[in-house]
């Protein structure tokens, strides 16, 4: 029996024993990544050789994305500018046809006869209709 306690206490110090190795083990591991990225001996792995087609792939995509997103935010913009645009001839088609509705009146025409002296005066009979046999 006292030989089965401790030979369960040698394998749980054993265990703690192992367990603080591995805290120190992943610092290393961790530390030796970086190492291996800051030399550029990552780029000697299997990993990186074995999937360099996937991660060009991945940057190619990721630079035809940005572009596109730049090239429909520089759109967006112009259609704005248009838009503005388009009001402002819209108002701009308002107001000429606005003058040409006064300018056209009748009564405004009576105006502008007397004051060009010119000898007119307005149709006592009313329009009529010709009407063409085929």
């Amino acid at each position: 029996m006292e030989a089965d306690n401790e030979t369960q206490e040698q394998q749980q110090d054993q265990e703690q024993l192992q367990d603080k190795p591995k805290a120190v083990k992943a610092t290393s591991s961790y530390r030796s990544f970086l190492k291996e990225v800051f030399n550029g001996d990552i780029l000697t792995k299997g990993f990186i050789v074995q999937n360099a087609w996937m991660i060009v792939i991945v940057v190619v995509g990721l630079l035809f994305y940005i572009g596109n997103h730049y090239a429909v935010i520089m759109d967006l913009n112009e259609i704005d500018s248009l838009k503005e645009q388009l009001t402002d001839v819209k108002y701009d088609a308002l107001t000429q046809s606005s003058i040409l509705m006064r300018e056209s009146r009748q009564s405004r025409i009576h105006e502008l006869i007397e004051e060009k002296g010119l000898d007119l005066e307005d149709s006592k009979k009313p329009p009529y209709v010709i009407k063409l046999e085929k």
